[in-house]
């Protein structure tokens, strides 16, 4: 298997590490079955597309944090309870609480199957809005080849230096310029993704797109404002 990235839908991804196959921010509801994100522009129910047809094999599931578009209810009853689940300290204890049996907190960097994981830095927004958001991660999936997962997070300085540090091969960021009625956007936008790119000589993949009230930027509005950019489809894959 070679390294690389499927989208599912939102920030939901398959990270191919070599033989490892790690299935990221799951999110499992149905169109329509959650409330919409409030005092946003856009008040339609959650989420807003279906699931495309995905063949979801894995070997372990990471979380990097557990706001409802990228950890719900219907994952949480959906997978497996003895699945390794690999997430931020300051949560483990609720996956514990809802099941699962093999949760593993990832304080600086764990193991799997010959991939090294780590956690790193991010800034879900700016200023007081970014600090009401919660604790965010990113993580790098260290193989023969890397893959830096940003999550949530604008770009800023320790992304930068994530950057640096890994080097990394394929880059995936979470776009849709989600934001609220007041405030600055609290995921990334064209700049955002644009500093990325001339940041790094990785490959770039954008999701976290057209599926959630909140995300105001279009797939089709990124790709006309940025070069060098994959924005994939739900379902579309990456390979390095």
């Amino acid at each position: 298997m070679d390294t690389g990235v499927q989208l599912v839908r939102n920030a939901t991804v398959l990270v191919d590490v070599g033989e490892t196959t790690f299935l990221v921010d799951p999110m499992f509801s149905s169109p329509g079955e959650n409330p919409p994100v409030p005092n946003t522009p856009n008040d339609s129910r959650n989420p807003l597309v279906p699931m495309p047809e995905v063949d979801l094999s894995y070997d372990a599931v990471v979380v990097t944090h557990r706001h409802t578009d990228h950890w719900d209810e219907a994952a949480s009853e959906e997978l497996d309870a003895g699945v390794p689940l690999f997430c931020q300290p300051e949560e483990s204890e609720a996956f514990v609480e809802e099941g699962f049996t093999d949760v593993r907190p990832v304080e600086g960097e764990a193991s799997f199957a010959g991939v090294t994981i780590h956690r790193t830095p991010g800034r879900h927004g700016h200023g007081e809005l970014a600090t009401e958001m919660g604790p965010v991660s990113g993580f790098v999936f260290a193989g023969e080849e890397t893959v830096y997962v940003a999550g949530d997070t604008v770009w800023y300085e320790p992304v930068e230096k994530t950057l640096d540090r890994f080097d990394p091969d394929l880059v995936v960021l979470n776009g849709g310029e989600a934001r609220f009625e007041q405030g600055e956007p609290i995921t990334m936008g064209v700049d955002d993704v644009a500093a990325v790119r001339t940041a790094t000589d990785a490959t770039v993949a954008v999701v976290h797109m057209e599926a959630i009230n909140h995300c105001l930027l279009t797939r089709e509005e990124l790709r006309s404002a940025t070069a060098d950019v994959h924005v994939p489809d739900d379902g579309g894959e990456i390979r390095l």
